[in-house]
């Protein structure tokens, strides 16, 4: 005999006792998480909560919200966070996610949204759904007793101001969209995600933003770490958790604030792009060490042909890749990739690749001589490779900064 396996129901949670129930389904799951705050309002996106049910039981849930992506030539490209994936420890391994994720993913799509991002606790999971690492980040520390900065480090910035912690969060976000955030990987931050910040950040340390009021170029986050025993305490380490810096004036600046701290004897940084150029603002360039490096944005393309288009490519020879995307399969077919853009054809291919891989080169995190001795793209023209990685070159890593 076969044992029937009961269908998982998805739905768009309309009600409030259902949201309320996902949220605490995702906390349920992570284990480490506190319970939801009595007023969780404003933390969820209204419409884009999937909510999955076996036999009329809520068992699993995720959560996106809208925002925008910068892909590798600056542009902005409509852009679905998603997070809160959460399935009960009682009924795992029965299709729930699969079947959350891929109604996620079909509604991202009818939204127009061209690409999804999601930061993963668990990394084995993804990839089957097309999600790919397209980015990574350093955690950094600073042995601050022996900095020294350079003296050709101009002293160029602006004004330094703290900011009044009963309104840091309004006042971040406000300086976040104003801000000409451009880097590659870069997101927005929607009211929702400060609202979890405000939530759940904590009320300890101290912010301060860069720039005259209104016109603020930048700011940094930081707390102490292990305050027991802090006056004695020979490694005091202030832990910097969010520093934006949209002009390379504000980063000089807002590294000479940090580093004024003399109390402190280290610094360590939670996330910094793998190409930071901290170390090359000291004297000593060991003072700065790399304590771990971890994935940070996992892309889905959802609309291949639009996402190629967004981005830019350098002057190279084209390249036709085929991509193959079983689950979006308007996505699968062949494309002419060159300086000009993208276009669809009808072509043989010169590379050959799936949906999940293309998204680890897409930002420019990974290359495509990397997927080819991983055997995630294959060959069929002879220097297809060099050429695809001459196209897809970019000048920076790609990094986000904005854990979700």
């Amino acid at each position: 005999m076969t044992s029937e396996v009961t269908p998982v129901d998805v739905e768009l949670a309309a009600h409030a006792d259902d949201i309320r129930a996902a949220g605490e389904i995702f906390r349920t799951a992570m284990v480490g998480l506190g319970p939801l705050p009595d007023d969780a309002s404003g933390l969820i996106e209204p419409g884009r909560t999937h909510a999955a049910r076996l036999d009329g039981q809520l068992v699993g849930a995720a959560d996106a919200y809208t925002s925008w992506l910068v892909v590798p030539g600056g542009q902005r490209v409509p852009h679905a966070a998603v997070t809160h994936v959460g399935v009960l420890p009682t009924h795992t391994r029965r299709g729930v996610v699969s079947a959350l994720l891929r109604r996620q993913l079909a509604d991202i799509a009818a939204r127009g949204e061209i690409v999804a991002t999601l930061r993963a606790t668990q990394g084995g999971i993804y990839e089957r759904f097309g999600y790919g690492v397209a980015s990574s980040y350093a955690t950094v520390e600073l042995d601050r007793g022996r900095a020294r900065l350079r003296d050709s480090v101009p002293h160029d910035g602006g004004p330094i101001r703290y900011l009044d912690p009963a309104a840091r969060w309004e006042d971040l976000a406000k300086i976040y969209a104003a801000a000409r955030v451009s880097w590659t990987g870069a997101i927005d931050r929607p009211p929702y995600w400060w609202r979890s910040q405000e939530l759940f950040a904590g009320d300890g340390g101290w912010t301060v933003a860069h720039g005259e009021p209104g016109a603020e170029d930048g700011f940094v986050r930081y707390r102490p770490s292990g305050t027991a025993g802090w006056p004695r305490n020979p490694q005091r380490t202030i832990v910097v958790d969010d520093w934006i810096a949209t002009t390379p004036a504000a980063y000089r600046s807002l590294l000479r604030h940090l580093l004024a701290h003399d109390i402190a004897d280290r610094i360590a940084f939670t996330f910094t792009p793998l190409d930071t150029p901290l170390r090359h603002l000291f004297t000593d360039g060991r003072v700065i060490e790399v304590s771990g490096i971890h994935d940070e944005t996992w892309l889905r393309l959802i609309d291949v042909s639009a996402a190629l288009n967004r981005r830019t490519y350098r002057d190279h020879e084209p390249v036709i890749l085929a991509v193959t995307d079983p689950i979006l399969p308007a996505n699968t077919g062949s494309y002419r990739i060159s300086a000009d853009g993208a276009a669809r054809v009808e072509a043989p291919a010169d590379l050959v690749t799936d949906v999940t891989a293309l998204a680890t080169v897409y930002l420019g995190g990974s290359t495509w001589r990397q997927l080819a001795l991983s055997g995630r793209a294959t060959e069929n023209r002879s220097g297809a490779i060099e050429q695809a990685d001459a196209l897809f070159e970019t000048q920076v890593e790609p990094f986000s900064g904005t854990y979700f």
